[in-house]
């Protein structure tokens, strides 16, 4: 029986300006999706519609947990990077897939784009954290 790809086997690093936020490393979760439209028009003396797609991207969701200053300096580098304040910012996400049979696949989200950024404490006995929500032109999975 082939072993399934676990959570402890996936690494995710966000990169900005080329330097790995290597003190960020609480990922509580994370996910992406590859957006792809599907077309669908019908014609005149056609007995079924005609297909196609249209490819619009990369979106994803990532949880953190905090357990230094650093998120704040990510927080200040993506609203920088929103206000134009630092020409040329860029903002990458890597995840790394090691599968138990010994394959690696690593994913590339370049130059990622941040909606809003929370920051949430439930409740005394919970652990402070942020949900970053995410888009990007692609990915590319090497």
């Amino acid at each position: 029986m082939a072993q399934r790809l676990k959570g402890q086997e996936v690494e995710v690093i966000l990169v900005v300006d080329g330097s790995p936020a290597d003190t960020i490393t609480a990922v509580k979760s994370f996910e992406f999706t590859y957006q792809t439209e599907l077309k669908d028009e019908g014609f005149l003396g056609e007995t079924t519609n005609r297909k196609d797609s249209v490819y619009n991207g990369i979106k994803g969701r990532m949880e953190l947990q905090t357990d230094n200053k650093d998120i704040w300096t990510l927080f200040k580098a993506i609203v920088d990077k929103a206000r134009r304040r630092t020409p040329g910012t860029k903002i990458n996400i890597k995840a790394t897939m090691n599968y138990p049979n010994g394959d690696r696949v690593r994913v590339i989200i370049p130059d990622a784009e941040f909606g809003e950024l929370p920051f949430n404490v439930g409740g005394r006995g919970d652990y402070a954290h942020t949900t970053l929500d995410f888009a990007a032109s692609d990915a590319r999975a090497l």
